[in-house]
């Protein structure tokens, strides 16, 4: 893509926008139906621009650093995947992203080199993908799915964790993104709900988002071995927009009484207050 101009295209999801950064000759943010989906630098594929995704690099480099094969539950414009194929060649990884209109428009606009990346993208609802995969055919999972600015209710249950953990191999790393605020009442049935099926779990969020000052993004971590955090702890408070790593009994006590999530109770993530994740449309 070489024209500095937004393209907007119909895509399943809803109206989607590649918007160019000015500050950055060829890097592009990716909307859909105005909320921010993806932010990707052509030039340099291992930038972030998104906090959240930082803290999910960081996972992926501390707690599941010899993955071979992972898989992206939402794809996107693919910025984890291209990132980890720079900084770690030779990486496996399979994108499971429901909305292939979007990545037609992604492959065509925003290149990645195919399956030469060691990345293949499956067009298929996730949740589905997942009951289907092989079993222990992954190190490491990653789950970004967001229909519009909300998490699906059908990722969100007792069954999908089961299915997550029947995909990992045996010290496999689920790492997911979610979004909450105060009273965390979505935040908390998720903590449960990966509780009751991983017997290690840690939460990685701004202090400002813990104490319910504000809504905001809040990374799950989950394993069936003990997660060794202090390199997280240390790289994530280090980051431009601090975050806390929040585990064991204090984790415990956070999570409360909040039971695990059956389907028939399943709903998705809140619509985040006054447009918190939405960028003006064009």
């Amino acid at each position: 893509m070489t024209d500095s101009l937004p393209v907007i295209r119909a895509v399943d999801g809803g109206t989607a926008r590649l918007l160019p950064d000015v500050d950055r000759p060829r890097a592009w943010l990716l909307t859909v139906d105005d909320a921010p989906q993806s932010y990707v630098d052509l030039d340099d594929p291992a930038h972030l621009e998104f906090e959240y995704q930082c803290r999910i690099a960081h996972v992926l480099d501390t707690l599941a650093a010899g993955a071979r094969d992972v898989v992206h539950l939402g794809g996107g414009a693919l910025t984890l995947p291209r990132r980890m194929a720079a900084v770690r060649p030779g990486v496996r990884q399979r994108v499971v992203e429901y909305d292939r209109a979007l990545s037609d428009l992604v492959r065509e606009q925003l290149p990645y080199g195919g399956d030469a990346s060691g990345i293949t993208v499956h067009g298929a609802d996730a949740r589905q993908w997942l009951a289907e995969a092989a079993e222990e055919s992954a190190d490491a999972v990653v789950g970004d799915v967001f229909g519009g600015s909300r998490v699906p209710a059908e990722l969100t249950t007792l069954g999908c964790a089961r299915d997550v953990a029947r995909l990992l191999r045996p010290g496999g790393v689920f790492v997911a993104n979610l979004a909450d605020g105060a009273p965390f009442a979505f935040l908390r049935s998720q903590l449960a709900t990966f509780g009751a099926v991983f017997a290690h779990l840690a939460l990685v969020a701004e202090p400002g988002v813990l104490r319910g000052r504000r809504f905001g993004n809040a990374v799950l971590v989950a394993s069936g071995r003990p997660l060794d955090t202090a390199e997280l702890a240390r790289r994530t408070a280090a980051d431009p927009f601090p975050a806390r790593v929040v585990e064991g009994d204090e984790l415990r006590g956070f999570t409360g009484s909040a039971r695990p999530v059956g389907e028939d109770e399943a709903v998705g993530s809140p619509v985040p207050p006054g447009g918190t994740f939405r960028v003006g449309g064009v």
